[in-house]
């Protein structure tokens, strides 16, 4: 139990629930066109928890030499030692093997799009290094969740489905911009890339608030193009007053609210998205 704490908080697998609402929606939008079946919901599941530990530990591997040098990941599993490359590795690719068994179990297209989202996956970690756009790359990442989710039920695709992924890509990335503030001074010296370093932190919350009201509209979108009923646009104005409340926790000279917003209210703006999906098919109006 207490190597499975370590590893668990190596990948911060708590940090599962802003995504994993995202790609349980899109199985349920996916139900109303094809009827869902528990093994297929198992297998998205296991896809998904496979996919991002394996990313996660992979950024953990090749990020290991920076956050040594930083106060706030110093003491990172990966850093202190409790535990070492070879069982990264090993962790990494175990992680990735479950995701392409989960991926075969959901048919053969599943399988030929399973290495090429690893590749994207993996690929976010190098991102810092080069381009402050990491954060649209990270949130463009994960914003294939709910694609892949549809394309598991449902066996084709769909551009109605790409309305909640944008969602998830914009939600994603306004976050993540929020939370490379902390960081700003440690980027700069090291020279890794973010929006907060490059453009300063004043401008890169303005643009985070951008991407954040564009979630709203992803969201208003989907609901239109799915033929939503009151209970989603309920959910809606809610998940619109908690992204508010996120932008004014978080100002230049209030950077300690961070936490808060980061885990608290973004936590409760997927769950509140995946209830207001679930809740509006269960009793439609």
């Amino acid at each position: 139990m207490r190597s499975l704490h370590t590893y668990a908080k190596l990948i911060k697998f708590s940090h599962t629930v802003f995504a994993l609402p995202f790609a349980l929606a899109a199985v349920t939008l996916a139900h109303m066109e094809k009827p869902l079946t528990i093994p297929t919901l198992f297998w998205v599941v296991l896809a998904m928890v496979g996919a991002r530990s394996a990313a996660m530990g992979f950024n953990r591997l090749v990020d290991v030499r920076f956050d040594r040098l930083n106060p706030r990941t110093a003491n990172r599993p990966s850093v202190t030692g409790e535990i070492s490359v070879q069982a990264m590795v090993g962790f990494v690719a175990g992680s990735s093997l479950v995701f392409l068994v989960s991926a075969a179990m959901l048919g053969p297209l599943c399988l030929k799009l399973a290495l090429p989202c690893l590749a994207v996956l993996f690929g976010y970690s190098y991102t810092k290094r080069f381009t402050a756009a990491s954060h649209m790359y990270l949130g463009a990442a994960i914003g294939l969740a709910p694609l892949g989710a549809w394309i598991a039920v449902t066996g084709s695709l769909d551009a109605r489905i790409l309305l909640l992924s944008a969602a998830l890509m914009t939600y994603i990335a306004g976050f993540d911009i929020l939370y490379a503030c902390q960081d700003v001074d440690f980027d700069r010296s090291i020279g890794l890339y973010s929006l907060p370093s490059r453009w300063g932190i004043p401008r890169a919350l303005r643009f985070s608030e951008a991407l954040h009201a564009t979630t709203v509209v992803c969201l208003l979108g989907l609901g239109l193009a799915f033929q939503r009923g009151r209970i989603f646009y309920l959910f809606l104005c809610v998940i619109a007053g908690l992204l508010v409340l996120e932008h004014w926790l978080v100002r230049p000279h209030r950077l300690n609210h961070i936490p808060i917003a980061f885990f608290h209210v973004n936590s409760l703006v997927s769950i509140l998205l995946l209830a207001a999906v679930w809740l509006d098919v269960l009793w439609p109006t």
